[in-house]
C-alpha cells in the first residue's frame, strides 16, 4: 500500500469510477469504508435520499437528505446520474458530484444497488468520460444462509423486513453476471484484499494510461 496521498502525485492512469453493489447486508458499506481509509486519493460519491437520517448520519457527509418533492424536482431536471426506489425510499447520485471529482483527479467510489448500477452503465455507454472511468464490482456472501446470519447480527430489522430483504437479495444476486468483477465475501480483510487486486489491475489498463516516455 502506498503512503497516504502519494499515489495521486505519481499516478500514471486516469481516475476510476468504482461502482460497488451487493445485496442488503452483503458488506458493501464496510468494503467502501476500508477503501476510503486505504486510498486518500479516493472520494465517496455522496448520494441524495428521501429516507430519514439514521443515528449518527450527517447531512452532506453520509447523504443529502431531501423531501420527496425536492427529490422529484431534481429527478425531473435530469440532475441524477442514477436514481432508484428501494424499500419505499428514493436514492439518487448527482451527476455533477461524480464528474467534478473525476475531473479533479480523484477516484470516485459509488455504493449503489443493482438498479442504480444498471443505470450508471447505460449512462456510461453514452458518455466517453464515464465509460473510460467505469469499473463495476458485485460483492456477495456465498449463500443466502450466510446473508441471513449477517442481517440478524445487525438486529435492525423486524422479521417481516428481514424476509423482504432476503427475497430482494435473491433477485439482486442473480444480477452478478452484469458486473465486470465478482467478489465472494468472506471477511473484511479478504474482501479488501481482493478489491485492491481489482484496482491495481484496472490502473494498469492501457486504455487508462497517461504515460509518456521520458528522456
Amino acid at each position: 500500500m502506498t503512503k497516504p496521498g502519494s499515489e495521486g502525485k505519481a499516478r500514471l492512469s486516469s481516475p476510476l469510477l468504482i461502482v460497488i453493489s451487493a445485496p442488503s447486508g452483503g458488506g458493501k458499506t464496510t468494503l467502501c469504508q476500508q477503501l476510503l481509509i486505504r486510498h486518500k486519493e479516493m472520494a465517496r460519491a455522496v448520494t441524495c435520499t428521501t429516507r430519514p437520517p439514521r443515528k449518527g448520519e450527517i447531512e452532506g457527509r453520509d447523504y443529502y437528505f431531501l423531501d420527496p418533492a425536492a427529490f422529484a424536482a431534481r429527478q425531473a431536471a435530469g440532475d441524477f446520474l442514477e436514481h432508484a426506489t428501494v424499500f419505499n425510499h428514493c436514492y439518487g447520485t448527482p451527476k455533477t458530484e461524480v464528474l467534478n471529482k473525476l475531473r479533479q483527479g480523484s477516484d470516485v467510489l459509488l455504493n449503489v444497488d443493482v438498479q442504480g448500477a444498471a443505470t450508471v452503465c447505460r449512462r456510461a455507454a453514452e458518455d466517453p468520460e464515464l465509460s473510460r472511468a467505469l469499473v463495476t464490482v458485485f460483492l456477495t456472501p456465498a449463500s443466502l444462509t450466510e446473508l441471513e446470519t449477517r442481517l440478524k447480527r445487525r438486529a435492525t430489522d423486524s422479521p417481516d423486513e428481514l424476509a423482504r430483504r432476503l427475497s430482494r437479495a435473491r433477485e439482486e444476486a442473480a444480477q452478478w453476471p452484469h458486473y465486470q468483477y465478482l467478489i465472494i465475501s468472506t471477511s473484511i480483510a479478504e474482501d479488501a484484499r481482493q478489491m485492491e487486486l481489482i484496482i491495481a489491475a484496472e490502473r494498469l489498463r492501457q486504455s487508462r494510461s497517461t504515460f509518456t516516455l521520458g528522456t
